[in-house]
């Protein structure tokens, strides 16, 4: 017999809010596979492997758009590997970008530090005075 969770039941499986359940719900990430008597959704364990997959692609990187693609295709189909090249390339051109953004930070931060350390016993912080200058 299959089991049949309602969305609590289904997010503290899956380890997510049940929020989180419902806006894949809204966004047809995950559909109920039926209703109870009392009107309550309920899904299946494949919801549950879903949400698990969505969970592990979003932790290396992936949008909800590409968890749509990696799902499958509008055939129904599981995508070619391919089209999940794609979407990792533009991913890892994505997290090139940002660390590129979080190394200029982190030069900005020490240079900060620096003069901050050079100035500590001024009446003004040289920094908070640059940041409202810009």
């Amino acid at each position: 017999m299959a089991t049949h969770y309602t969305i609590s039941q289904l997010a503290k499986a899956a380890g997510i809010p049940a929020t989180t359940v419902r806006y894949y719900e809204r966004i047809r990430l995950v559909v109920p596979e039926t209703r109870s008597s009392g009107n309550y959704r309920l899904y299946g364990d494949e919801t549950l492997e879903k949400l698990i997959f969505i969970r592990a692609a979003q932790a290396i990187g992936f949008t909800l758009e590409d968890i749509k693609s990696l799902l499958a295709t509008e055939s129904g189909r599981t995508p070619t590997c391919g089209s999940v090249q794609k979407l990792i390339e533009v991913r890892l051109t994505d997290i090139e970008d940002k660390l590129t953004d979080l190394r200029h930070v982190r030069k900005v931060l020490k240079s900060a530090l620096v003069k901050c350390q050079q100035h500590k016993k001024s009446d003004r912080c040289h920094v908070v005075t640059e940041l409202r200058a810009k």
